[in-house]
């Protein structure tokens, strides 16, 4: 099954302070986009650059090409049936106004032809929106339409609380 999935926000910040934002993604304490609290932490072993390895929760990725302040893409390694890959873009609109895009695309095989649509797809969704909510938050100082989970991804979010602690 061919996958391709895209969140976007227009922020009204100029390139380069989207573009710091994408460049702290490093799974550190200055990280200022991934959605940390309510979702696995990503780790990257060499932090934000080609080669280094990681993930979040069950997700794993390569750091497969990076053009620092433009543009980062992560070559899926698990789980075992994702074939693809996902990317954040910086992408300038004018002087004070730029789009943050996040862009999955990917071939599903086996169990994950099941499981990215009843579990994973959902639980990305929300995890992308509160990505660009924090972006739009950091960038603005305010945050002008919040994401919200749907009743079905709070039934998963606690379903995966729930086997953690088994």
């Amino acid at each position: 099954m061919g996958v391709y999935n895209v969140h976007e926000r227009l922020l009204a910040a100029k390139e380069s302070e989207v573009g710091a934002r994408l460049d702290s993604l490093s799974a550190g304490p200055a990280d200022r986009l991934w959605p940390r609290g309510a979702w696995p932490p990503m780790t990257l072993d060499q932090g934000l650059s080609v080669g280094s390895a990681g993930g979040h929760g069950p997700i794993g990725y390569t750091v497969a090409a990076y053009v620092p302040g433009t543009w980062v893409r992560f070559t899926f390694t698990g789980p075992r049936g994702f074939r693809g890959f996902h990317e954040f873009a910086v992408l300038p609109v004018d002087e004070d106004h730029t789009v943050l895009r996040h862009t999955l695309a990917m071939r599903t095989h086996g169990l994950a032809r099941v499981s990215w649509p009843l579990a994973y797809r959902r639980l990305h969704d929300a995890c992308l929106e509160d990505s660009l909510d924090r972006a739009e938050r950091d960038c603005t100082g305010t945050l002008a339409r919040g994401s919200r989970w749907s009743p079905y991804v709070r039934f998963l979010h606690a379903l995966i609380r729930l086997a953690g602690r088994s």
